[in-house]
């Protein structure tokens, strides 16, 4: 998998925005989530997929901290997956 920067894509699953993160190590996933959501209105959905372990941490505390609802987490195989809402501070 190319590590170049993918823009966010429609989401396969019916979310506003997916993110293929996976094969990105920390703090990379966090950091392109980031990235993402500055671009957003307000309570768009994002689907994130991600294989690095740190993610589970990451994703959670970025989160809470800039004000998004982590609304669903999963794993499967290996594969992480993440739904974000963003929160009315998504654009800072």
């Amino acid at each position: 998998m190319s590590n170049r920067s993918q823009p966010a894509a429609p989401s396969p699953s019916g979310d506003d925005v997916f993110l293929d993160l996976k094969g990105l190590n920390c703090p990379m996933p966090v950091l392109r989530l980031a990235k993402a959501v500055r671009d957003v209105a307000p309570g768009t959905r994002v689907r994130v997929i991600a294989t690095d372990p740190m993610a589970k941490l990451d994703v959670a505390h970025f989160c809470r901290t800039k004000g998004h609802v982590l609304l669903e987490t999963g794993e499967e195989e290996g594969v992480l997956s993440f739904l974000v809402e963003t929160g009315e501070d998504a654009a800072r």
